[in-house]
């Protein structure tokens, strides 16, 4: 059997204890990320992004999701992986407008936690690119005023895990990242 055939690991049925649903968005700017170090025995997950790379929080308790589509062709050999990311913003504000301007000119990593407490990182090596959203007032009076945003990206792995090494209770802090949050 090929090395690339080779699986390592079984699945048992798992419990029913996990949630869907996204927690916070942490934008950062494409470039920002230092030299990434791995988990010495998994080189799935990061442990560590470099030292006080600014990570710009968006907290969208349940509004949001991340999903990630396997593109495999057996024809070209390849396999990528389409991280997209659903980001709904509800209430419109001026600081806001030029946010979302500046997340949809750019190509942002992108760094997702979810209900479980689990850390993601998308857009690792190409980023995170704008690839539709709205700004809507809405039309009746219980209708969303905000910003909807659909983020696309493509990597050869699925968005890393993020479980630093050493813990002091603040993963974001201690993969190397300043939280900057919002007002």
């Amino acid at each position: 059997m090929a090395a690339c055939e080779a699986l390592s690991l079984g699945r048992l049925k798992s419990c029913k204890g996990s949630v869907g649903g996204i927690k916070n968005i942490y934008f950062v700017n494409f470039g920002d990320i230092g030299p990434v170090t791995y988990d010495v025995t998994d080189t799935d997950v990061i442990d560590t992004v470099g030292t006080g790379v600014d990570a710009y929080k968006y907290e969208v308790h349940f509004s949001s999701s991340l999903t990630q589509n396997i593109q495999a062709s057996s024809e070209n050999g390849t396999v990528a992986f389409e991280q997209v990311l659903e980001v709904s913003l509800p209430n419109l504000s001026k600081e806001d407008h030029k946010e979302i301007k500046l997340i949809s000119y750019g190509h942002p990593n992108v760094v997702i936690e979810d209900q479980n407490n689990n850390f993601f990182l998308a857009g690792l090596v190409n980023g995170m690119e704008v690839t539709a959203g709205t700004v809507v007032t809405g039309q009746q009076l219980g209708d969303m005023s905000g910003y909807t945003l659909t983020l696309t990206g493509m990597e050869r792995v699925a968005a890393n895990y993020i479980i630093p090494t050493t813990t002091t209770g603040d993963v974001m802090t201690d993969a190397g990242f300043t939280v900057v949050s919002g007002t």
